[in-house]
Order: C-alpha cells, then structure tokens, then sequence
C-alpha cells in the first residue's frame, strides 16, 4: 500500500473510514487471528502481525519489539527497513514500551521523545497490550517525513488496537513458552546448558553422526583446585567463581559446539563433526584460558585455577552416547591421577 508519493500522514487520511469499516469485520480479524495463533515461535507469530497490519496502514517498513521473560527488550520482526531505519524505529519502539501510549511523528529528526531516532521519516506506532500490560510495540515508518504527524481518527484507532490485541496475546504466549523451554534446559546458576539437555543432545548428535559416518568428540573439563576456593572463601565466592569459569568455558568453544554444566565443578562441550585432532585443540584453549584467567577479580582476589581435559571420539572409542560419557570420563579423570592441568584423549 506504499507506490504513492504523498507523504505518509496524506497516504493515512483517506484510508481511516474504509479501514474502520474493514475492522469491523469478522473476517478481517478472523485472518490474523489464525495467522498469529499458527505457531509458538515469538518471531513467526510477530511477522504474522506484521504481516495484517502492513495490509490496513500505508507505511513500508515496519518492526515489532517485545519484553521477553527475563525483562530484555527483543526485536522480534523488521521489515523493509535500512540500518538507520530500524535504530529510528527501535527508538520509537522503546518509548511507546516506556509510555504504553500510541505514537506519531512528522519527523523523527526532530522529535525529543525518541532517542537515536536522527533520520528525517515519519513513524506511527501502537502498544501491544495483553492483560492490561504493554508487552511490545509495532512501529510503522515512513522513508520520508510527513508535513504533519499521521494519526488516526479516535473510532478507527480503537477499532485497530482491539484488532491487534490478539497478536499481542500471541506474542506474550510464544515468549513464555520460549522462556519456559529455556529454563527447563539451564543451568540455574551458570546459565549454560544443563546435563539432562547434555543427554538429550549428545544421543541425537550421536545418532546423526552414526548415519552421516562423520566424528563426533565430547569434552569433559574439571576445575583443579577448585575445592580450595570453597574452603577458603565460602561457598558465595565458589559460586562466582563457578560462573566466571562458564563464561571463559562458553567463549573457548565454537558455534558449533555445545558447552554445558555436567554437575559440581565439572563441565562438558559437544563438537559436532570434530575428530580427536580437532577436539584436542579445543580442549587446549579452553585449558590455556582458564589458566590465564584471575578468578574473583571483581572482589578483590586473583585466583588462579587449572583444568584437567578428558576428550573422547565417537567412532574411535565409542558407538553410543553413554560410551562417549564413560570414555570422555575416565580420559579426564587419568589427568587428575596424573598431575592434572592437561589433556587426555581416550584410547591413546
């Protein structure tokens, strides 16, 4: 609905009576409820909405942001929109978050409201209310600014935020389903992945790997001297500590692999398509990095902890998910029988 040339509020003003019209039909709201209600993925069910809202208003880019469970604000659909127009549309966006009032502007150039909104284009934007809450917004805008801010008339404007609280409802589902799967998942305290998800990964990977006749090697990290820190400081410091590590963990690893919290001070990587050569080189950054981390910094101390490295490669020592455990196991443990700080590779 975007060809003319007019400016966006011109585009707007001849359209309100048909669109309020066109609301008020059961069909109309009936399409994009079945479209929002289609899947529980927060980004599909957010293009979805989109997608029947760009059908009733003229405005060629469009985004939808979202309060997600843990409290972080999410963009959750862009359409047609440049760099400079998503930052500008992400700035209105996150005032109407803040107000939970509809939006509109002549010129975002010009408006104080939104912060790095400095791109000369008009915008409009409403607040996806669900249960009496401002859960997100879906902002439209312009590549061009308007002679005058585009609005709604008081009757089509209610007729439009009834028509979209649906998806907004939609929206707030799909994201506590997301956070719900999250958490079942986690490691409270690290926030890695926890070891029933390990499980449950590592015998799908296992499976595939067996079909495809590629490699699959699974990490085991253990902390030595880990104890000390528990002993010494309390349990609060081992915790940070704990979590320090994870991160160092989750930043030596690859985007392919999975790192997750085995249990205590015990942690574990999944290397897809890896052989032991490529594993070894992952275990030894992750082992050098943690040597050269300072633990407790931040309160003062500057801990410093080893690792022992158990790696172990299906085919080469295993043929199931529970036999790569076992093996990735016992590698790690014969460094800790052995010195510890370094890196066994199981069956060498």
């Amino acid at each position: 609905m975007s060809g003319s040339r007019r400016d966006l509020a011109n585009r707007l003003r001849p359209l309100q009576a048909g669109l309020k019209r066109r609301l008020a039909r059961a069909d109309a709201v009936s399409d994009l409820i079945r479209a929002v209600n289609s899947t529980l993925d927060p980004e599909r069910v957010a293009d979805a909405l989109v997608g029947g809202v760009s059908e009733w208003l003229p405005a060629p880019g469009w985004l939808v942001l979202a309060v997600d469970g843990g409290g972080r604000t999410r963009a959750l659909a862009a359409r047609a929109l440049t760099p400079a127009l998503e930052i500008a549309a992400q700035g209105v966006g996150t005032f109407v978050l803040r107000s939970g009032a509809v939006f509109s502007s002549g010129n975002l150039a010009d408006d104080r409201r939104v912060v790095n909104g400095a791109t000369s284009s008009a915008a409009i934007a409403f607040p996806l209310m669900c249960r009496g809450r401002t859960i997100g917004a879906i902002v439209g805008i312009d590549r061009a600014p308007s002679a005058t801010a585009p609005r709604l008339s008081p009757g089509t404007l209610d007729a439009l935020l009834a028509a979209i609280e649906p998806g907004a409802i939609a929206i707030e589902n799909a994201l506590r389903v997301q956070r719900a799967e999250a958490l079942s998942v986690t490691d409270d305290l690290t926030q890695l992945y926890n070891s029933r998800y390990l499980s449950q990964v590592l015998r799908r990977e296992t499976k595939r790997a067996s079909r495809s006749g590629r490699p699959l090697s699974l990490l085991f990290v253990d902390l030595d001297g880990f104890k000390s820190i528990n002993d010494s400081h309390g349990h609060l410091y081992g915790s940070r500590a704990l979590v320090e590590a994870a991160g160092v963990i989750k930043a030596s690893a690859r985007e392919t692999d999975m790192v997750a919290r085995f249990g205590g001070d015990e942690f574990a990587l999944i290397l897809p398509d890896t052989g032991s050569e490529g594993a070894v080189a992952v275990g030894e950054r992750v082992r050098d990095r943690i040597a050269a981390f300072g633990f407790l910094a931040s309160e003062g101390f500057d801990i410093r902890l080893t690792a022992s490295v158990g790696v172990a490669t299906l085919p080469d020592v295993a043929a199931s998910a529970d036999g790569l455990i076992g093996a990735a196991d016992e590698a790690m443990y014969w460094v800790k029988d052995h010195g510890k700080n370094g890196i066994y590779v199981a069956g060498s």
